[in-house]
């Protein structure tokens, strides 16, 4: 398969198509100019005087597309009279007393998607009336405007002429601060950099990202002093990691685990625990899935991707607390070693698991990477991400991530993380009805419930089979929202590096010192 270069030189790269920068109030004399407006078509007072008297034009303009400055909505002018930049974009804010701290992300988004593919510079003026907007709002609008810049297009080699643009465009923020919005940016640019990092995760096909070099490319993570350790085949087989291994066995692309510790917090104190599932492609095994649509299982390792993308995050702004990461990494492929429907194995735990669909392997995976997260950090809370079921989908759509949990101050601050944020959860049932339907006439239990109904709860009802209930723990189910995800202001990628920001929200709101 084909070797790419270090992820974080190929993220890099990819990032450099878009050069941000921070400047004080001034009228641009080229590209484009973005500016905001309130409802009732008021604007700040830089703004102002940057527009001059194309302010008439603009007027006119908007009665005439009956533009009111409703909020997200936007006005464009080509070539407007007395300015000398090539477009005029404006967009409407709505009442600002309305407006929250994560709409400013949304506004950014917007802005940038305010500029035509010819366009090499623009001006994005962050001011609303009254004043120039926050340090962390201006932050915010230029963080959006970076996650809506992501493209992944490393493997095309032609393009049409509409989906041209110049190699780099170089977008300037003007704002009232420029030394405190670049250090309010500086945090959330390291934020941006782990979304991205998983955004390119996910999206990587699967010839290239499969387990040994999903691995290999966490290794970059050590630059940014995250220890970094991977557990081969072997070292799993001595763990007795059997239910992870089994998943993985029909492949010719061995198995790895990779641990991950950021040590920001305090010496020996406990750490918070993030799990992820790594199936970097899913064909469902002896159980094998239907050809169609069966492509999308290049992104069945969202979860793994959010974590490797939190944990750069955290070490990126170097978050004052102890985190450790743990991913599962298999391929689920269907040769004469594959695991069959009716084998049992017996996993880490010591439990014995009796396979009934080789297609719900994702929690086999979790099974063991979470006991042993548990058992060897102890740590402060765990939370497992997963691409898990088709269940969830049914049940949330594209919206929300399902969240199950056995710790109601931990759902509760994830909900309201995920308010903040816009990667919105919603909390799921957990009970016995649900889960005496995974218990096994041959094993402890069986990988199914043995039914289409409530397939996400119990599927989450198999996974806290190998929690301690002494330990907080959240199950995030984002089979919805981590890959082929609703496209967003900030989000126009297939891979949506869900997640990333929602945990960093809740360790930075609750967790660090």
């Amino acid at each position: 398969p084909p070797k790419p270069s270090c992820q974080e030189k190929d993220h890099l790269s990819m990032t450099d198509a878009l050069k941000l920068g921070f400047s004080s109030f001034a009228t641009p004399t080229k590209g484009v100019l973005v500016v905001f407006c309130d409802d009732g078509l008021n604007f700040g007072a830089a703004t102002k005087k940057a527009i001059g008297s194309a302010i008439d034009v603009v007027t006119r303009v908007a009665k005439a597309e009956r533009f009111t400055g409703k909020k997200n909505s936007t006005l464009d002018l080509t070539v407007p009279p007395g300015l000398e930049v090539s477009r005029l974009a404006v967009i409407g804010l709505g009442k600002i007393a309305e407006l929250k701290p994560n709409d400013f992300l949304k506004l950014g988004g917007l802005a940038l998607g305010r500029l035509p593919n010819a366009t090499s510079d623009a001006t994005v003026f962050a001011e609303i009336p009254g004043g120039a907007m926050r340090p962390e709002q201006a932050a915010s609008l230029a963080q959006g405007a970076r996650l809506r810049a992501y493209a992944f297009d490393r493997y095309k080699t032609k393009r049409k002429e509409d989906e041209k643009s110049p190699k780099v465009r170089n977008v300037t923020i003007a704002v009232g601060d420029v030394a405190a919005v670049r250090t309010a940016f500086n945090t959330r640019s390291a934020i941006t950099d782990g979304v991205l990092l998983a955004r390119d995760l996910v999206n990587e096909p699967a010839n290239v990202l499969y387990p040994e070099e999903f691995a290999r490319r966490t290794l970059a993570l050590k630059k940014l002093r995250v220890a970094v350790e991977v557990l081969d085949v072997r070292a799993m087989k001595k763990l007795g990691m059997n239910a992870l291994i089994g998943v993985g066995q029909g492949s010719s692309h061995q198995s790895r685990v990779v641990v991950m510790r950021w040590n920001g917090g305090r010496a020996g104190e406990a750490p918070v625990a993030f799990i992820g599932k790594g199936v970097c492609f899913d064909t469902g095994g002896i159980s094998i899935k239907p050809a169609a649509s069966m492509e999308d299982m290049k992104g069945d390792m969202a979860g793994a991707a959010c974590v490797v993308g939190l944990m750069h995050a955290l070490a990126a702004r170097k978050a004052r607390v102890n985190a450790v990461g743990v991913i599962g990494l298999v391929e689920n492929m269907p040769d004469g070693n594959a695991q069959r429907p009716g084998d049992i194995v017996k996993s880490m735990s010591g439990q014995t698991i009796e396979i009934i669909n080789t297609d719900a392997e994702g929690r086999l995976v979790l099974a063991d990477v979470i006991w042993y997260a548990a058992q060897r950090f102890k740590p402060k809370f765990m939370i497992d991400l997963a691409t898990l079921t088709g269940a969830i989908i049914v049940a949330l759509g594209q919206e929300y991530a399902g969240m199950f949990c056995n710790n109601d101050q931990l759902a509760d601050r994830l909900n309201k993380a995920g308010i903040e944020t816009g990667e919105l959860v919603w909390r799921m049932p957990l009970a016995p009805e649900y889960d005496k339907m995974i218990d096994s006439k041959f094993a402890d239990m069986k990988n199914t419930g043995g039914s289409r109904w409530g397939g996400a709860i119990t599927a989450a009802q198999f996974i806290k089979r190998f929690v301690d209930d002494k330990v907080p723990w959240a199950h995030l189910d984002i089979a919805g929202t981590g890959f082929d995800s609703r496209q967003t202001d900030i989000n126009k990628s297939w891979g949506s590096g869900w997640g990333v920001r929602l945990l960093n929200r809740l360790v930075e709101d609750h967790y660090e010192r």
